[in-house]
């Protein structure tokens, strides 16, 4: 069932719920029959008049509906007559509301193809009449009321294509003969006498008649001032040829060409002398300059081997480039291969400009490798340590990426012309392979040189000695300096030598000095030392005293900046202590103590570097010098 029916059924029960609840209210007020039937009645009028009136609105509606469906298919039948198009075919099985509307959208659609085909129409009959006014041609067969079909129009649109073309066509001859009939009468001093000679020389193009008669009357025109001119044209274009081939050799600026335009158009007398001076004159620029053309044309054709990567084999290859015969033929052969070298570049720029990038990313890898490795470095206080880091670290990451991406766009590019594509005359992933395989090399030989500038350095250190050149901060003005510092810094050339190669000396002469350091220490180690004169020694932790005699660090202050009242007068050495440690009159060398063994160590820091490089020289069975030993 419907949902209408039973919405219908729902309006019958409410009415019969309603008439109910009206007899029991009446019969509860007790109302009596008469008024209980009037009162029935005016419900029942009421109902049926608002029932009827509801049915009186959808007739009317119903009769509109079949009013404009039958308006709507005659309208439809006229258009599709007028359009030349078949009878609209209706749906059967729908409703009257939807057929109405399906008509009425049909009828819009149709109208709006009429007008539109109209409009198209109007526009092409437009386009016809000034083509045929200036083509002098027939107009289109087609009547301005009626409406045209679909393929009148196609039709109608390509006769007015090929009007246009055919008006192009004649256009473009009109001004190419115009063009010549300036030329030859402005050569020829040739007044216009006629009317097609007037016609024209007249500045607007447009107003001149495109008709076939008049284009072949301007043919015929040419032709009759060509013989006049035939004679003075011959020699003067064979001199303009010339001078155009010339022009464009010498490399002649736009300006000097300009300043020559008006004997290139003319044939006069006059004309054709200048010509002849200028060619004489080219040809004796030529023969000064021709060397200088040639040399500019090399170095572009040089440019472009470096854009193109050509290996020496493949520059050797142009012979011409190498030549010193300086004429017209080996000009021309450069022109060629500049043309050809561009042409190449042109057509592989995209593969060049993806290695160019990897040689300046790599060139970059480079700069930054080379001053990670430089020991100046440090002073920059600038920041750009940490920059050149990341970039170096950047660019190691994306070299291979680019690489990889190049190696797969080589390899499409192989595959599709069927040959190598060549890097200075090798394979791109073999020219980069030897490019890393140079920066290890490189990289070794500077490693090799630091090592053996290094160990150069170590036996001169060990033949004259070292001195600390580590970098420290300045200090706050009265800033105490601690002990152990002193005890470093004061060291005597003698313990810093031995501080230093204590690894690099041969072990009987290490044993010695360990045994002299220990025995002097037992003599000395009732005095008082002072914090100059102790260093611990590089054989373990026994403390030992300098076997050179120099004074505290309180000998060296000016005894002028201390207070009188507050000096004290220096602690007497006890007797038999410290003699190693007493100054010898007369610079005389100190003895070595008669409870020490000849072999034990050197008596003075002169005869120890004596023993030390006798030991390096003669490289004694307990042990080799060796020069390169870093490690403690």
């Amino acid at each position: 069932m419907r949902k209408s029916e039973v919405l219908a059924a729902e309006a019958v029960t409410c009415l019969n719920k309603a008439l109910n609840h009206l007899k029991d209210i009446w019969e509860e007020i007790g109302i009596p029959e008469d008024q209980r039937l009037q009162r029935t009645n005016v419900v029942k009028n009421h109902v049926k008049g608002l029932l009827d009136m509801m049915i009186q609105e959808e007739e009317s509606m119903r009769k509109r509906l079949i009013t404009s469906i039958q308006a709507c298919r005659a309208e439809m039948e006229t258009l599709c007559l007028e359009l030349q198009l078949p009878i609209f075919e209706e749906e059967k099985g729908i409703s009257m509301l939807q057929q109405e509307k399906n008509m009425r959208t049909q009828v819009g659609v149709l109208t709006k193809e009429k007008a539109n085909r109209m409009q198209q129409l109007k526009i092409l009959l437009e386009q016809d009449q000034d083509l045929c006014d200036i083509l002098c041609s027939m107009p289109y067969g087609i009547a301005a009321d009626s409406v045209p079909s679909v393929e009148q129009l196609e039709s109608f649109q390509q006769h007015i294509q090929n009007q246009n073309e055919e008006k192009a066509r004649r256009h473009a001859e009109f001004k190419a003969l115009k063009k010549q009939i300036i030329l030859y009468m402005e050569e020829l001093d040739h007044i216009p006498e006629t009317s097609i000679e007037k016609d024209v020389l007249c500045e607007d193009e447009d107003s001149f008649c495109l008709s076939r008669e008049n284009i072949t009357s301007l043919k015929l025109l040419i032709c009759q001032l060509e013989e006049r001119k035939a004679e003075n044209e011959a020699t003067c274009e064979n001199h303009r040829e010339k001078i155009q081939q010339l022009w464009d050799r010498l490399q002649v600026p736009q300006e000097e060409r300009e300043a020559f335009n008006e004997h290139m158009v003319s044939s006069k007398k006059r004309n054709l002398e200048a010509l002849r001076s200028e060619v004489q004159r080219l040809e004796e620029l030529k023969l000064l300059n021709i060397h200088n053309v040639t040399d500019a044309i090399r170095s572009e054709i040089a440019v472009l081997w470096e854009k193109c990567f050509f290996s020496t084999e493949q520059r050797q290859a142009f012979t011409p480039y190498f030549s010193e015969d300086f004429t017209e033929e080996l000009l021309s052969q450069h022109d060629a291969e500049i043309q050809r070298m561009k042409q190449h570049y042109e057509d592989h720029k995209e593969l060049f400009d993806g290695v160019h990038q990897w040689e300046e990313n790599w060139r970059h890898f480079q700069e930054l490798e080379k001053k990670a490795t430089d020991p100046t470095r440090f002073t920059n206080r600038g920041g750009n340590l940490l920059k050149e880091e990341k970039q170096r670290s950047e660019l190691q990451k994306h070299l291979p990426k680019l690489e990889k991406k190049l190696k797969s766009e080589i390899e499409a590019w192989e595959g599709e012309h069927g040959r190598e594509f060549l890097v200075n005359g090798q394979k791109f992933l073999q020219y980069v392979e030897e490019q890393w395989e140079l920066y290890q090399i490189e990289k070794e030989r500077e490693k090799q040189e630091r090592h053996l500038k290094k160990s150069k350095q170590t036996e001169e250190d060990m033949l004259y000695g070292t001195i600390i050149r580590t970098p420290t901060k300045r200090r706050f003005l009265g800033t105490p300096t601690p002990n152990k510092s002193r005890k470093v810094s004061n060291l005597s050339l003698f313990e810093r030598v031995v501080l230093r190669r204590r690894n690099s000396a041969p072990p009987v002469l290490c044993s010695n000095l360990l045994s002299y350091f220990n025995q002097f220490n037992a003599t000395s180690s009732s005095s008082s030392a002072t914090p100059n004169s102790t260093m611990r020694c590089a054989f373990g932790g026994t403390v030992c005293r300098s076997p050179v005699p120099r004074l505290p660090l309180s000998a060296n202050k000016v005894s002028a900046a201390r207070t009188p009242g507050g000096a004290k007068p220096p602690h007497p050495p006890s007797k038999g202590c410290n003699k190693e440690n007493e100054v010898q009159p007369k610079g005389t060398p100190l003895a070595c103590p008669s409870h020490y063994s000849i072999n034990s160590v050197a008596s003075t820091y002169s005869e120890f570097v004596r023993d030390l490089s006798k030991a390096s020289n003669t490289k004694n069975q307990h042990g080799v010098l060796n020069s390169t030993i870093t490690n403690f």
